[in-house]
């Protein structure tokens, strides 16, 4: 399997979770695979709860407009990533997170915003960082580890300003990195750890460790830690991507985040081709705060992952 296989099942992956995952979000464990018991069996792309069949959320919204930018700013230029969330924040998206809002309704300019909200309410580990994170772990990974990790923290603080988000979705990135490399994120953790902030290694190394399960969690997954946790879980305790995003799901809780990032890693390991075309021949992606009515497909989707391949210019 190539690398463009890879990155591509790292995007589309992504959006194909957090589109599945959308209509069961909020709901108790075991709902999606109760209703369908039977993998492969079609269906699951159903829509509800305000959803489409095949649509996707805030999670890939955000991604895009994170892909966008680098590629069409050819950096990472932070102010203009803000400019473009601030834009789309301020288009009425069907789905937002409270924190988020919060940030980029401010008013503030983009380097203040988020953390003049965490030095006022204390509270900024949410998983608004990981569910947009497979377009920049993309285009970072041929830059190494350090690089990586270092936008990753950076684009996290756009609106998130407790530095647990960051390394979370610093050790995001870092594991697809490897994955993307051909290697097995799973057993890349350790290494990934010690490259992780030493005030925050020992949470994340226990939301990550063989032995931990979702119900372990001291958070609902919508927190940081339990939300990669579980990621990680779905990885390590499946064998396919299939599989992988159908626990995810069947987690309950905030399940199109949970299933976009599981969807993220599982993509990176498995490459586009494991992901089952029921689910991507509907994946669409609507954009407000951008041209009028502009819809992402597939095609489009795929096209991103190829250019965001080739990395910083």
């Amino acid at each position: 399997m190539d690398r463009t296989s890879r990155a591509a099942g790292t995007v589309i992956g992504s959006a194909v979770g957090d589109a599945l995952g959308a209509p069961f979000e909020f709901g108790p464990a075991g709902v999606f695979g109760g209703r369908f018991p039977v993998a492969g069996a079609g269906g699951e792309m159903c829509g509800g709860g305000g959803w489409d069949p095949g649509e996707a959320t805030d999670d890939t919204q955000m991604a895009v407009h994170v892909a966008e930018s680098l590629l069409e700013r050819g950096r990472l230029d932070l102010p203009d990533i803000y400019d473009r969330f601030r834009r789309w924040a301020a288009a009425d998206p069907k789905d937002i997170g409270l924190q988020t809002e919060a940030v980029l309704g401010s008013g503030l300019p983009w380097d203040l915003a988020a953390e003049t909200h965490f030095a006022t309410s204390g509270r900024a580990a949410g998983n608004g960082s990981l569910m947009r994170a497979a377009p920049s772990a993309v285009h970072f990974a041929r830059a190494g580890r350090a690089a990586t990790m270092d936008a990753a923290r950076r684009i996290a603080a756009l609106t998130h300003g407790d530095r647990a988000a960051w390394e979370g979705t610093a050790i995001l990135h870092e594991l697809i990195r490897v994955a993307l490399d051909g290697g097995d994120p799973v057993a890349a953790l350790p290494d990934t750890l010690a490259a992780v902030h030493p005030d925050h290694r020992a949470r994340y190394a226990t939301v990550l460790a063989d032995g931990w399960h979702p119900d372990d969690a001291t958070e609902n997954n919508g927190a940081v830690w339990p939300c990669l946790g579980s990621a990680v879980w779905a990885l390590r305790t499946t064998g396919s991507y299939e599989d992988a995003v159908r626990a995810a799901i069947d987690l309950g809780g905030d399940t199109d985040t949970v299933a976009a990032v599981t969807g993220a890693l599982a993509g990176a390991v498995y490459g586009i081709d494991a992901v089952p075309h029921r689910w991507t021949a509907p994946l669409h992606v609507p954009l407000p705060g951008s041209v009028p009515g502009r819809v992402l497909r597939l095609p489009e989707l795929l096209d991103l992952a190829r250019r965001l391949t080739d990395g910083p210019r």
